[in-house]
């Protein structure tokens, strides 16, 4: 496997990986490992290349963060710095912004099943719009708004009855989803319908979509969005509704290995643009606001994952296993997506591969490997592996399992490092158990 630079990644004078300016081993020295390390400049560059494509084709947009990916204070501050939304799907993740200072207007809050308390939440904080995603929510947040004697602009989050190309489990655009009211089958048309009879309310600002994740191809999104806009050309004559804003979601493809070939994050953006600019103008409508909630496409690739290698099994004319001091409890997603990775030793990550290890972790779990086939020079008790593309799913997706403390997470930029998420204790851990 070639070493393939991701942003700001190097090789420097010590022959050492280096991010952000900084040396990987001296990371491992000063904060340990398993550790999580972001390449700060290729997540600013990612969220202005998807900005700057919305403003150089003359279109307004929202830019928001789909921050499921990697949920933070300090993530979420770098989001405000470039002037970007942000897409919340939980209490937890709002409180979160509201700790970071996050602009309330500029909030989204989303999913299929929200608490009450988690609605009178966003209500009392006053964020920019709810997207609502079934019949009971409607209801709900009607009537807690009416005792509230207050107000929320909403978006209908619609399912187009698109199959995107990707992975079973991440799929959400299709009919037979958990998300959403189906475009096809009467259900969108029945939302609106309800949410402009609440109006004292609920103000309907328009509609949503998501299609899935890790997509590569820009059909899916083109298909979505002319299928929606067929619809809204519809009830422009039936309903008198003008949709204010179309959020198209996110789900653009990052690359993990050599043979994930994704799209420039501008491309999915003009496709989307032309055909929605495309149908408007040809049925006489405004072309609406339109928005897109990136995640992966913004931190994926920002984000390396350093461990030390400890043990070794070799098994005769099978393979060798190599283990280090991480696994599934910082990254689920091989176990769960059957998702790949490639990684190198952080001290010589442009020598030549002398065997082909299994990267297995720690965990009590046989199918906790984070790599089944990776080339690599030979390697040592205590050298430092570095997981390329743990920036998404990964710190958020970590759990305590087998009782393992969650690594710390660092920023790196311009030759200096910065701890924005410390490394559990295991305190941490017994703190809110109790005693019999």
């Amino acid at each position: 496997m070639a070493f393939e630079r991701f942003g700001t990644m190097d090789v420097n004078r010590a022959g050492h990986l280096e991010i952000g300016g900084v040396d990987a081993l001296r990371l491992v020295e000063e904060y340990g490992t398993p550790l999580y390390v972001y390449d700060v400049a290729l997540i600013r560059e990612r969220a202005r290349g998807f900005k700057k494509t919305f403003e150089e084709l003359g279109v307004v947009a929202q830019v928001a963060y789909a921050s499921k990916a990697f949920s933070s204070v300090a993530i979420y501050e770098l989001m405000h710095e470039e002037g970007l939304s942000l897409d919340v799907v939980s209490g937890g993740e709002l409180y979160t912004a509201i700790k970071a200072n996050f602009p309330k207007e500029r909030i989204h809050f989303h999913g299929n099943n929200k608490t009450v308390e988690e609605i009178e939440m966003a209500i009392d904080y006053g964020i920019g719009c709810m997207v609502v995603d079934n019949y009971y929510e409607i209801e709900l947040l009607q009537k807690i708004l009416k005792k509230k004697k207050a107000k929320m602009s909403v978006l209908v989050r619609v399912t187009p009855g698109i199959e995107a190309h990707t992975h079973d489990y991440i799929l959400t655009g299709q009919d037979d989803s958990k998300f959403g009211f189906g475009l096809t089958n009467g259900q969108a048309e029945e939302a609106i319908r309800r949410i402009l009879a609440a109006s004292d309310e609920l103000d309907l600002i328009g509609l949503h979509c998501h299609i899935g994740s890790q997509i590569f191809e820009t059909t899916g999104f083109i298909m979505a969005a002319h299928r929606i806009m067929e619809k809204l050309v519809e009830w422009h004559k039936t309903l008198a509704f003008d949709s204010k804003v179309l959020n198209l979601g996110g789900g653009f493809g990052v690359r993990y290995t050599a043979e994930d070939k994704p799209l420039e994050p501008a491309e999915y953006v003009k496709e989307i643009i032309h055909e929605v600019k495309k149908m408007a103008e040809d049925n006489q409508l405004a072309v609406p606001e339109i928005w897109i909630e990136p995640g992966r496409s913004l931190v994926g690739e920002a984000g390396t994952t350093l461990y030390k290698i400890g043990s070794r099994k070799e098994v005769p004319g099978v393979r060798d296993y190599v283990a280090v001091d991480g696994g599934m409890s910082d990254n689920i997603r091989p176990a769960l997506y059957e998702a790949h990775y490639e990684a190198v030793l952080a001290s010589s990550p442009l020598d030549k591969a002398e065997e082909t290890v299994a990267i297995a972790g720690k965990c009590c779990e046989s199918g906790d490997m984070l790599i089944w086939d990776l080339p690599l020079p030979k390697s040592n008790a205590g050298d430092v592996l570095a997981v390329f593309c743990t920036g998404a799913y990964g710190y958020s997706m970590a759990s305590n399992y087998n009782r393992i403390p969650r690594p710390p997470v660092v920023f790196v930029e311009n030759g200096k490092s910065k701890l924005v998420v410390r490394r559990e204790t295991y305190e941490n851990l017994v703190q809110n158990d109790l005693h019999l």
